[in-house]
């Protein structure tokens, strides 16, 4: 998809929902860069690929679930962590299962991560929306008459 088309897509969007993925691209982006950095510290020191990952996912979870609840979907619940782990457990796997994909397509290590970075995060923000945050009415703080 052309990066026209995208923007075709944004246009088309609510304001409230543009806004939304804004957010979470750019706090995911900080976050993402900090998990990044510390993958490829991590193999550049030998560590295996899924090891790296792993701690890098560990650091990074903390931030994100601050972050991306209170900022990204304004919920700040923080019963919410167990379900929070247990789907970036499973964000996690699909990651690593992408960068063994690419790597036996033919990629080193460090591009294979960087690749797996698009699809993971597309994922992420799905699961992280619908998932573990909630619905849109609790995210905007409607309540509904009992």
């Amino acid at each position: 998809m052309s990066l026209i088309e995208w923007i075709k897509i944004a246009e088309r969007m609510p304001n409230l929902q543009r806004s939304l993925i804004v957010k979470f691209v750019l706090v995911g982006s900080l976050n993402t860069a900090f998990s990044y950095c510390v993958f490829a510290s991590l193999v550049y020191l030998g560590l295996a690929y899924a090891v790296a990952n792993f701690a890098a996912l560990l650091l990074g979870l903390a931030f994100s679930f601050r972050t991306q609840g209170a900022w990204v979907f304004r919920n700040r619940d923080k019963r919410l962590w167990l379900r929070f782990t247990v789907c970036w457990a499973a964000i996690f796997v699909f990651n690593i299962g992408c960068i063994a994909a690419l790597m036996h397509a033919g990629l080193d290590v460090y591009l294979a991560g960087a690749v797996a970075l698009m699809p993971s995060t597309i994922m992420s923000y799905f699961v992280q929306k619908f998932l573990v945050f909630g619905s849109p009415r609790r995210r905007l703080g409607v309540t509904t008459r009992s």
